[in-house]
């Protein structure tokens, strides 16, 4: 063990492993604790994770929660497991906010009050969130957010929520386990629940398009925020697109982040634009 070194046993032998077996060598000693929960490590380990040939597919119904295999691009519906919600709750109520490798932002809608849920189905751990501001209900397409490692390896969750024609942004740090307000685009109308969100990583910033369905139709916004400085900003939609869209998400191909467009018309049409390349130091959960 001293001639392999630990460079060789965490990158090398360990990043191989999958996401729930790390999880237990956790707790072997607290220097593979610390080591295994490295960006650095969370980055390798992702790496290799994402050159296999079988992914996973989650699905939401109104009754069931699926796992799927896909291999080689096709789904594998033979080796279909169906999985449980720690909480016991209607799938129906269940809104999957944000994914972050593995690791799921979940919101429930009760008839009284909301809950966040930060959940990993592969190794089915997971923790409430939630604190007191979100005991009041929210409308079903209100919510955004996206979750990061700052510098000190601290795992943070962004929430955006829309109502009433303001936008509030909040952060939660798991490593103090508590939320403060963070400062939104001062003069940014986009509180109305007649915007689209989706959300879309890379590098060290998280991008947003909020897009108008309904009046004005077409508008489109670009909300830039730094995971460094925690600060908004809002950007230009490309001029290069020559289409007035409707709605656009964001997808990541080929570790590039790229923007979907959408809009209505006697043909429905899309088209793509590059936002920006995937990061070479990407954040990653596997708790």
């Amino acid at each position: 063990m001293d001639r392999i070194g630990d460079d060789m046993l965490f990158e090398e032998i360990l990043s191989r492993l999958p996401p729930k077996v790390v999880s237990q060598f956790k707790c072997v000693c607290k220097q593979w604790c610390y080591e295994l929960s490295t960006p650095k490590f969370a980055l390798i380990h992702t790496r290799r994770l994402s050159k296999l040939l079988q992914k996973k597919l989650l699905s939401l119904d109104e009754h069931t929660i699926v796992v799927d295999d896909i291999v080689s691009g096709n789904l594998e519906v033979d080796t279909r497991k169906v999985i449980t919600f720690p909480y016991d709750v209607q799938q129906s109520r269940l809104i999957i906010i944000a994914s972050f490798n593995g690791l799921m932002l979940v919101c429930i809608r009760r008839t009284d009050a909301n809950q966040l849920v930060l959940w990993n189905p592969t190794t089915r751990r997971f923790k409430l969130i939630s604190d007191d501001y979100f005991s009041r209900y929210f409308g079903r397409h209100d919510d955004t957010g996206g979750m990061y490692f700052d510098e000190s390896n601290d795992l943070k969750v962004l929430h955006i929520n829309c109502f009433a024609g303001a936008v509030t942004a909040r952060v939660y740090s798991r490593h103090n386990d508590s939320w403060r307000n963070l400062s939104f685009v001062k003069g940014c109308l986009l509180g109305s629940n007649f915007y689209s969100w989706s959300a879309g990583i890379s590098g060290k910033t998280i991008y947003f398009t909020a897009s108008n369905y309904w009046l004005p139709p077409g508008e489109c916004n670009i909300v830039a925020f730094d995971v460094v400085s925690e600060s908004f900003s809002i950007l230009r939609f490309p001029e290069r697109i020559q289409m007035n869209p409707c709605q656009v998400h964001f997808i990541t191909i080929s570790n590039k982040l790229h923007g979907f467009l959408v809009r209505y018309s006697d043909e429905q049409c899309s088209q793509s634009s590059t936002i920006g390349a995937a990061p070479k130091d990407e954040y990653n959960s596997r708790e």
